[in-house]
């Protein structure tokens, strides 16, 4: 693959950056024929994390645990994937193995986040028993009320919600029918993150309430979208810590809350903010170079800084993913630099990155 020269308007957002403060991790988990990983301490203090990765697609695919269980991240982010209609994947083996594997410390367990989409409803989970919406397409009947329309970001098979309404609250927390057997709890998407072990969730889609439709759905119902959004995750890591006292909560996205919803800071143990220097296309396979390495806007990259820093200064940890190639080693000499936890990957998140995070020792 060709590299690109990093754009001046990326150059100018990035400043001087020096290059020898890049370490990186010997070997890539995706090429490595790692040894198994000794056994596991107790899980790393979520305030000791400095490394993390993040896959939603391929877990599936023969050697992914391994990969993910051998790395030597702190922290992961992973698609439960059993919560796929009619998927019999073993989720709760794979939380099992990858907890047991060491942290990058060598001393702690990883710690493992259920990656949760709060604000969208997906239409190939478990619980999308309704008619299908084909992208550009009339909205069919039989869809519930709470599903306002198509995500406006090109995913196909997502839809933004009014995630203020019962039955979706339901879906997501408290339960809306009956396992579908013994050893599924699929009465909510929250119970079967907790029955699998995960350690937390990692939210997503919490920006939902800048979504226009969203807003405007909202309005009509006579509540305020931003409040709801912060009562949904308040109310996820309540359920949560009611079954599992240590259990944790990270938004991602949405880091203006803090400021028009400050009480976000008492539902949530952290941050993650995609595309702060870097993004790519919505919807890029792993291999198309349009999936990375566009640079963030200047003005927009500031405003996110700002933002996190007040996260961060208020004692919680900030994740940063974006999605490059190329500007890897400045991101995470930017990210780093201001107490920051970065991760430099590829927007289809279907394998661990290629340009992996410096080593915990470097500077």
């Amino acid at each position: 693959m060709t590299l690109r020269v990093i754009p001046l308007c990326l150059a100018a957002a990035f400043g001087a950056v020096a290059v020898a403060a890049w370490v990186p991790v010997a070997g890539t988990a995706a090429t490595a024929a790692p040894a198994p990983p000794a056994p596991a301490g107790a899980p790393i203090p979520l305030a000791e994390v400095r490394t993390w990765a993040y896959q939603i697609q391929g877990l599936d695919r023969p050697g992914a645990i391994d990969e993910l269980a051998n790395s030597p991240y702190d922290l992961l982010v992973v698609e439960p994937t059993r919560t796929e209609t009619g998927s019999d994947f073993d989720t709760r083996g794979m939380v099992r193995r990858l907890k047991a594997a060491p942290a990058g410390d060598g001393r702690h367990g990883k710690r493992v986040l259920a990656y949760l989409s709060i604000g969208e409803a997906e239409q190939w989970r478990w619980y999308w028993t309704w008619p299908k919406w084909p992208r550009r397409q009339p909205r069919p009947e039989g869809l519930p009320a709470f599903i306002i329309h198509p995500d406006p970001d090109g995913w196909g098979g997502c839809f933004p919600v009014a995630y203020w309404d019962p039955a979706w609250k339901d879906l997501v927390i408290y339960g809306a029918r009956q396992p579908a057997a013994p050893d599924r709890d699929f009465t909510s998407m929250l119970g079967e993150v907790l029955r699998d072990g995960f350690d937390g969730v990692y939210l997503d889609w919490v920006e939902a309430y800048d979504d226009r439709p969203v807003a405007e759905a909202a309005r009509k119902a006579g509540v305020d979208a931003r409040a709801e959004m912060v009562a949904l995750m308040a109310a996820i890591r309540a359920e949560g810590r009611r079954r599992n006292p240590d259990f944790l909560v990270s938004q991602q996205n949405a880091a203006s809350l803090i400021e028009d919803r400050p009480e976000v800071l008492e539902a949530v143990d952290g941050i993650g903010q995609e595309d702060t220097w870097c993004l790519g296309r919505a919807g890029d396979k792993w291999d198309d170079p349009r999936g990375y390495d566009k640079p963030q806007k200047p003005a927009d990259t500031k405003e996110y800084l700002r933002l996190l820093d007040l996260y961060r200064k208020a004692g919680k940890v900030v994740l940063t993913v974006d999605y490059t190639v190329t500007h890897a080693a400045e991101v995470y000499a930017r990210s780093r630099e201001r107490g920051y936890v970065p991760y430099c990957t590829r927007i289809s998140l279907a394998r661990l990155t290629t340009t992996p995070p410096p080593t915990r020792s470097a500077p």
